[in-house]
């Protein structure tokens, strides 16, 4: 579990400006320091997969990679942690970034390790589903030069590519079909200010390779284009000049329901930095040529796809905006909750379109005393209460106990926002009733 501190969660500084109120939906992620995205879309869904800056840290202190997924690009479903550096037998420490693709049915991700002996090494974990269990593939590393943050693309005709690389030449091969070995010679390409952090991905006939560059103080994030995926590479220029508290930026970008999007990490969370980073989200359109324009870090972040349906099952870990609280595993392995849950937390889910309106709602709870209590507000988090729901002891933190209570007022497309009184408690999922006319 992780738990960011309360005294300075009040109030969320993002983008430089400092919220007591949860205005901002950039950084997408509160319940931890998360680092270096890998976005992937597969069955009309985004997974983020993410890197882990433990809290506190004073280095870049890593030990696992987690999963968020998102059908709107505004709410965020916390998967928790589906691989860490204890899964590499022939690993000690280190895990950056990384990248997931599928084929032919098997999810592959491959990761940035430092191995038993000293030195960094690219390994490949292997999944039966994009949201795990992952394990090792290889039982050793798919290749060491040194390089770290690979990335990876499947060609039209079936090749895959993987770069990666530091501080020096870009490199790639060409992975075979098992996508667990390759084919042929580590080569190394020339890209200019080319530091760490590629990511690869092709459009209309174009191949894009976006990376941390060297900028004025920080990272920057340039890119280079090119007709074929071996290059040779063609500078394009800056997308997003230093800034944001983190001294490294680490891009990746996808195309999903009719939109691009631009994702990057910053330094932007109460205590955040070099060592504290956190996952940020753009939306933007290409140019008429194909180029990507410039982007600056903002607050606001990516604009909602639709709504959300409160009438279906959301897991109470589905969250816009958060203060205070965390996330854990069950006990019994099935799921994540919310948990840590303190005096004035909250969380923000945004757009749920109520129509008509709701007459209850249904709370999945586990107490290990009375005395809590859950208000459900609208608009704000000061804003107008459609219900309140109080916390009985239901036999222990992980006896779970489904609460119904009566709504009043919700109706339209609104924000929702759950703010808790009390604390010992945790929360699993919720799920509105329609009223009936």
């Amino acid at each position: 579990m992780f738990r960011l501190a309360k005294s300075v969660l009040r109030g969320i500084a993002v983008g430089g400006v400092l919220f007591g109120v949860a205005l901002a939906d950039n950084p997408i992620i509160q319940t931890l320091y998360s680092t270096d995205p890998a976005p992937v879309v597969y069955n009309n869904t985004v997974y983020l997969f993410t890197g882990h800056d433990e809290t506190g840290a004073r280095n870049y202190d890593m030990r696992d990679w987690r999963l968020y997924s998102s059908t709107d690009m505004v709410n965020w479903r916390d998967h928790g942690m589906i691989l860490s550096v204890k899964n590499f037998s022939w690993a000690s420490k280190d895990a950056w970034a990384a990248q997931v693709i599928e084929r032919d049915g098997k999810f592959y991700y491959y990761v940035t390790l430092t191995k038993n002996g000293g030195g960094y090494a690219i390994g490949v974990a292997v999944s039966d589903k994009i949201t795990g269990p992952y394990k090792d593939a290889l039982g050793r590393q798919l290749l060491s030069n040194n390089g770290i943050d690979p990335t990876v693309w499947i060609d039209d005709d079936g090749q895959a590519y993987m770069y990666w690389g530091h501080n020096g030449p870009a490199y790639y091969v060409k992975l075979n079909r098992d996508m667990t070995s390759y084919s042929g010679s580590i080569v190394g390409t020339t890209v200019p200010n080319f530091i760490e952090g590629p990511w690869l991905h092709k459009r209309n006939g174009t191949w894009y390779l976006t990376y941390s560059g060297s900028g004025a103080s920080n990272e920057d994030i340039k890119y280079a284009t090119s007709n074929s995926p071996t290059g040779p590479w063609n500078y394009r220029g800056q997308i997003m000049a230093p800034q944001g508290r983190s001294f490294t930026n680490h891009a990746g970008i996808i195309d999903y329901k009719g939109g691009s999007y631009l994702f990057y990490h910053n330094g932007a969370l109460p205590n955040g930095g070099t060592y504290a980073r956190s996952v940020c989200v753009e939306k933007f359109t290409y140019n008429a040529d194909g180029t990507i324009p410039r982007m600056t870090m903002t607050d606001a972040g990516a604009p909602q796809i639709g709504s959300l349906d409160p009438y279906q099952q959301v897991e109470a870990e589905t969250i816009a905006f958060s203060s205070g609280l965390t996330t854990a595993s069950k006990s019994d392995g099935t799921g994540i909750y919310v948990t840590s849950i303190s005096q004035n937390d909250y969380i923000k889910v945004k757009g749920v379109d109520f129509g008509t309106g709701a007459s209850s709602v249904d709370l999945r709870i586990a107490a290990a005393s009375s005395g809590g209590k859950i208000e459900l507000r609208v608009g704000s988090q000061s804003g107008t209460v459609i219900a309140t729901c109080n916390v009985d002891a239901t036999g222990g933190a992980q006896t779970w106990k489904t609460v119904s209570c009566p709504v009043s007022g919700a109706t339209g497309k609104q924000d929702l926002f759950f703010r808790f009184q009390g604390s010992n408690y945790n929360f699993d999922w919720w799920q509105f009733k329609a009223a009936t006319a």
